[in-house]
């Protein structure tokens, strides 16, 4: 197994148990993270939206939380992963199921460099958001909507933990 793939079965298997300090060890200083609701630059911004995300887990739905990871392959360079998971939407209290598709590169040091998770922004919405996602996920305002929401709530959660 190629030290790429390693990285990211430890990565998911971390994420699987919502331990974020593992997952943090797994990206470059200079990480960068995409989806459909973030675009983040840094370590602190990547491995931030992490902590937020398994945090409130961890606090609110522990017992709706399942993650499984497939697909798993890496070489010197880049990578990939198929993953699902199982949630309740903090905001709506809704669950999901979403899948995903990531993709990745490594820097020299065998560290994630960048991150871009793909998955389907209609379903998620239909959802996490119930009719208001059905109706206008496939709208680029509920896109921007959601990911303004989701900024604001990093910021948010990142200004709390420098106190």
């Amino acid at each position: 197994m190629h030290p790429n793939q390693a990285a990211l079965e430890k990565f998911y298997a971390a994420f699987a148990q919502l331990d974020v300090d593992t997952m943090a060890t797994c990206y470059a200083p200079d990480a960068e993270f995409d989806d459909e609701a973030f675009s983040l630059r840094g370590h602190a911004q990547v491995t931030g939206m992490w902590r937020m995300l398994c945090e409130t887990t961890k606090a609110k739905a522990l017992a709706d939380w399942k993650l499984v990871y497939s697909g798993i392959e890496a070489d010197g360079k880049t990578g990939k992963a198929h993953w699902e998971a199982d949630y309740r939407f903090s905001a709506t209290n809704r669950l999901v199921h979403n899948v995903i598709d990531g993709v990745f590169e490594f820097n020299d040091q065998g560290l994630i460099a960048k991150h871009r998770d793909s998955f389907n922004f209609w379903k998620w919405s239909h959802q996490a958001l119930g009719t208001p996602g059905l109706l206008l996920g496939w709208t680029p305002f509920l896109r921007q909507k959601v990911r303004t929401t989701a900024a604001a709530n990093l910021k948010k959660f990142l200004a709390s933990k420098r106190r």
